[in-house]
């Protein structure tokens, strides 16, 4: 793994932090392309992606910082190292869908038509941004005999980085295929739920790190099916 790509000077390029940037700027730029073509300005866009990605990231952490109270209780300048990891999904759509809204009708956009056209652009951010998980060695799963060695926890492991990078990537696909076809606005956006839900969901079996459990689901997986559940409404 490589969590350094690149040391110049006092100055160290971390990979989680570097993919993180490269989602956002790629999917920016993407978005504000095929803004114009949905009779929204590019660049009021390009602002939203900005503002989500701050929102997104916070609400992630806290949301991270909660589940793992026990660890941050006792390392608690840990919870400002981002460049190790940890945020959470599930914690960064909440504080992203409440950003986006307050934005959208600050903004005179209509909400749901607009959350169709982010939504592969969220799919596809969060797919490149596992990339960076996967180089940092956080997220990773349990051992298994044929996976991918990871040298800070010595030991062959499910890359489950890699199965939401290419997981999210067929969603991303999916949802530009269906927002050509559907009608119907706010179908598109549930769609994205509804994927990212089950995919995390699944994956989640094969993750390796030790969270609160119920009934045999982790948090993550509660999470999940409840905004399975939600999307139908």
């Amino acid at each position: 793994m490589y969590p350094t790509l690149l040391n110049i000077g006092p100055i160290s390029i971390k990979s989680y932090g570097l993919m993180m940037a490269i989602a956002f700027m790629f999917c920016a730029f993407l978005l504000g392309r095929e803004a114009p073509k949905h009779g929204i300005k590019s660049e009021v866009m390009i602002d939203f992606v900005f503002w989500v990605a701050i929102s997104g990231i916070i609400g992630a952490r806290i949301y991270f910082i909660l589940i793992s109270l026990d660890y941050f209780l006792q390392y608690p300048v840990d919870m400002i190292m981002l460049h190790k990891g940890g945020l959470a999904w599930q914690g960064g759509l909440i504080s992203s869908v409440l950003t986006a809204i307050y934005y959208f009708k600050k903004n005179n956009l209509p909400v749901l038509k607009t959350f169709d056209l982010a939504a592969p652009y969220i799919a596809l951010g969060q797919s490149i941004g596992r990339i960076g998980c996967f180089l940092n060695g956080c997220c990773y799963g349990k051992p298994v005999s044929w996976g991918i060695y990871f040298p800070v926890h010595n030991a062959r492991l499910h890359p489950t980085q890699l199965y939401s990078t290419l997981g999210l990537l067929i969603v991303f696909f999916v949802l530009k295929k269906f927002h050509r076809s559907s009608p119907a606005d706010g179908k598109v956006f549930t769609l994205y739920i509804m994927l990212a839900s089950a995919l995390r969901f699944f994956i989640e079996f094969y993750r390796a790190e030790p969270y609160y459990e119920f009934f045999g689901f982790s948090i993550f997986q509660i999470f999940c099916i409840g905004f399975f559940v939600i999307s139908f409404y």
